[in-house]
């Protein structure tokens, strides 16, 4: 009896983990049925292209590595929405940039104009390369000058190349 009560419960177990997968992949199966593809936000191609042309140049502000024509954010979509709204009421791309480089400064912009304010945009980094790569030439220039006692000396065991060599075997 008690080895039927044991596979009773085995079977019950089973079932149990049968009807969760099934259960998992209904659930799956009822979220790719519902899944399309976006619809357009207007119904005129060659106004959303332009929009498209145009959020491509902006950045946005939440992602910061990515245009608002690539980014999901809630952010990108608000400002993808004003660009649009702003071409509908016939405003030209530059009063659309103008516009937002207004409200959120040159940083919106995915490529920023080089002017004194974005120097340190557009010449930080290299400007940090030529000061670390001269800062390891002069600390390496001044070690190669110091005598090898200036260098705390290695300790037997410590590394592989140690002075006292291989213990030989006898």
């Amino acid at each position: 009896m008690h080895r039927a009560e044991r596979t009773l419960r085995e079977l019950g177990r089973s079932a149990r983990r049968a009807a969760s997968v099934a259960a998992l992949l209904c659930a799956a199966a009822a979220g790719l049925a519902a899944a399309r593809e976006a619809a357009p936000a207007t119904a005129d191609p060659v106004l959303e292209a332009h929009v498209m042309r145009l959020s491509n140049e902006l950045r946005c502000l939440v992602c910061q590595n990515e245009t608002i024509a690539a980014s999901n954010a809630d952010l990108a979509v608000d400002l993808r929405n004003q660009v649009r709204d702003m071409l509908r009421q016939g405003r030209t791309d530059a009063e659309v940039m103008r516009y937002m480089t207004d409200r959120y400064g040159d940083f919106v912009l995915y490529r920023p104009p080089v002017k004194a304010t974005t120097w340190v945009l557009w010449y930080g980094p290299a400007a940090l390369l030529v000061g670390g790569g001269a800062a390891l030439v002069l600390v390496l220039r001044r070690r190669s000058r110091m005598s090898a006692d200036a260098f705390e000396p290695d300790r037997d065991g410590d590394e592989a190349g140690s002075s006292s060599g291989p213990a030989q075997r006898g």
